[in-house]
């Protein structure tokens, strides 16, 4: 009789998601989590922090670190900030994992694969949003293209969206991290708190709301968490960083940020699958976005 062989080792280790902005890491995260971590908008640079995603599988885990996207021009104190992040999450990081659109490749596509040759990390290709590629037959030629640019472990195709090949990339991953026990309880999802998600998700509504109008001036800050009469009450701040934005979010007769404000209550009770009243102010700090202080105080950097 033929004994069992050893049992496979248990892999473990941090996968970067890097790419440039609005390629879909975010949507990519969500997927890849089974449940949404970071938020997402149609507006590139949503992302502004290190989201952390973790996935236990029978024989890995997988920590997934979402970063902001690179880009070239960063000129104000803001993008610098989201580059750094996003430069120090790869650094960290056990495995590098590109996430380009299906199709493209950009000047900032070339950036973000520079960075991560500069590191040595090694690197699997996600080629995201294939599902809208018409006729699928032009995938090869670009699956083949990709990778002559980089001696990549593995190219993926895939659809975050769809959540058509994720798996493959999960197992994919799962099977290039270093040998390791788990870093993480199996339970754990993420290290972002309960007020970091709150916030992030007050500022996916705003963000979707206002569309062109306030771009990249607005930050969302919990000031309090507090349990009243069986329901989580949340006092939040959206800061703008001129005074001239300030109506513009609160709308007439403040009916746009109660607008907000309810579509991010809603959104929030079926995250937290618990009842919550949500308290929304507008306030100013002028130019908050090139102020290193004020994004250190409002948690970016």
């Amino acid at each position: 009789m033929t004994g069992a062989g050893p049992a496979p080792e248990f892999r473990c280790g941090l996968a970067a998601l890097v790419g440039r902005p609005n390629v879909g890491k975010s949507t990519l995260l969500n997927a890849l989590v089974g449940e949404k971590l970071s938020i997402v908008t149609p507006r590139p640079q949503t992302t502004r922090h290190r989201i952390l995603g973790v996935c236990t599988l029978p024989g890995a885990q997988i920590a997934f670190v979402d970063t902001p996207g690179l880009h070239e021009k960063a000129s104000r104190a803001l993008n610098r900030a989201m580059n750094r992040t996003a430069t120090a999450a790869l650094a960290d990081a056990d495995l590098a994992v590109l996430v380009v659109e299906a199709l493209q490749w950009t000047r900032e596509d070339e950036l973000t694969l520079k960075r991560i040759v500069r590191t040595a990390r090694p690197a699997i290709a996600a080629a995201n949003k294939i599902d809208r590629v018409r006729p699928r037959a032009r995938l090869l030629p670009y699956l083949a293209e990709l990778g002559a640019r980089h001696d990549f472990l593995a190219i993926v195709p895939l659809s975050a969206l769809k959540a058509d090949n994720v798996g493959d990339l999960r197992d994919t991953i799962a099977a290039h991290l270093p040998r390791s026990p788990a870093l993480y309880p199996p339970e754990e999802l993420t290290d972002r708190g309960l007020a970091f998600r709150i916030a992030e998700m007050i500022r996916e509504k705003l963000t979707l709301e206002l569309n062109q109008e306030v771009p990249y001036g607005i930050a969302v800050e919990v000031e309090r968490l507090a349990e009243e009469e069986g329901q989580l009450t949340v006092d939040a701040a959206v800061w703008v960083d001129r005074p001239g934005q300030k109506p513009i979010v609160i709308g007439a007769r403040g009916e746009r940020l109660r607008r907000v404000g309810r579509s991010a209550r809603l959104a929030l009770n079926g995250m937290l699958g618990r009842r919550l009243h949500l308290n929304l102010w507008v306030k100013v700090r002028q130019n908050w976005a090139d102020n290193a202080r004020a994004l250190r105080e409002l948690g970016v950097e």
